[in-house]
């Protein structure tokens, strides 16, 4: 498996994927990073977005709502406050969200408000972004 890395993400809820990949792709707080195998140790913060991985030819796509990222030369583990696969994404659901956390931006009256409305778009967005891709 030296040509591969062990990827696992976790929620507090359930393993939502434990494989071999060829390379990962993760939203880090400070900017997407790569990761292929033998890469150097790090810890970090990861933001609302979308961990893209490949495995031979075939591109996967996973939603996730914030969390951390641990690398090793050959692991990848990643713990996600949230994570949904494109097949578990209802789509009417999620543009339902989507409209309402514009509707909450626009109406905001205060800091926190805005910030809350901003989260729950973001979450919205990285969602509707992975289920189109399936």
């Amino acid at each position: 498996m030296a040509d591969k890395i062990l990827l696992e993400i976790v929620t507090p809820e359930k393993k939502v994927l434990g494989e071999p990949v060829d390379i990962v792709v993760a939203p880090g707080e400070e900017g997407e990073f790569g990761v292929l195998p033998g890469h150097i140790p790090f810890l970090c913060k990861l933001k609302i977005g979308e961990v893209r991985f490949r495995i031979g030819s075939t591109s996967r796509h996973i939603a996730v709502m914030g969390g951390y990222a641990e690398v090793l030369p050959d692991h990848v583990t990643i713990l996600a406050t949230a994570a949904e696969e494109a097949t578990e994404i209802d789509v009417v659901r999620a543009k339902a969200a989507r409209e309402r956390a514009e509707r909450r931006l626009a109406e905001a009256k205060d800091k926190m408000e805005f910030a809350r409305a901003q989260a729950a778009l973001q979450r919205a967005i990285a969602r509707l972004r992975v289920a189109e891709r399936q």
